[in-house]
């Protein structure tokens, strides 16, 4: 169930993390091809200025992105991000609806590459694109879960050392 300002098909974005609590909730929606993320922008979401923070923008870029391309590839693997470029084009301001929808250019055996725009009430305010590095998943150690860092959002698996 959404909140009655949340835009139609968007529901409670499916995955956590400890980078992304302070900024619930967080909405998705899964197409055929990508994963959307959706926010209502907060004062949480800003910087001194009250306008939307760089850092959120570029974080979420990098979960919808990976997301996305865990879509295309099936969930059969995790991906780490290898690199990571943000435009800011725009801003935007608390109230306004915030989403992050991606595009994957392609997949491979080793590397996913993919763009997104980000767009508030519809205004493209950045664009950005990453490579993520496909890797086998392998099962996270439960007495560390809670406390490994996490990859691009796309898989719960930890960063190898």
């Amino acid at each position: 169930m959404t909140a009655p300002d949340i835009p139609e098909g968007f529901e409670r974005h499916f995955r956590q993390s400890p980078l992304t609590d302070p900024w619930e909730p967080l909405y998705s929606k899964r197409t055929d091809k990508a994963v959307i993320i959706g926010l209502r922008l907060a004062r949480a979401h800003t910087n001194a200025r009250g306008l939307i923070h760089g850092g959120l923008i570029a974080a979420l870029a990098d979960n919808a992105m990976g997301h996305s391309c865990a879509l295309q590839i099936g969930g059969t693997s995790s991906l780490v991000t290898i690199g990571l470029a943000v435009d800011f084009v725009g801003s935007a301001k608390i109230g306004q609806w915030l989403t992050v929808e991606s595009d994957v250019i392609r997949t491979g055996s080793t590397i996913c590459f993919a763009q997104s725009l980000v767009k508030a009430d519809d205004a493209v305010i950045a664009r950005a694109n990453a490579t993520f590095r496909v890797v086998p998943k392998r099962e996270e150690p439960a007495s560390t879960s809670a406390v490994m860092p996490r990859e691009s959002g796309a898989s719960s698996t930890p960063r190898p050392s």
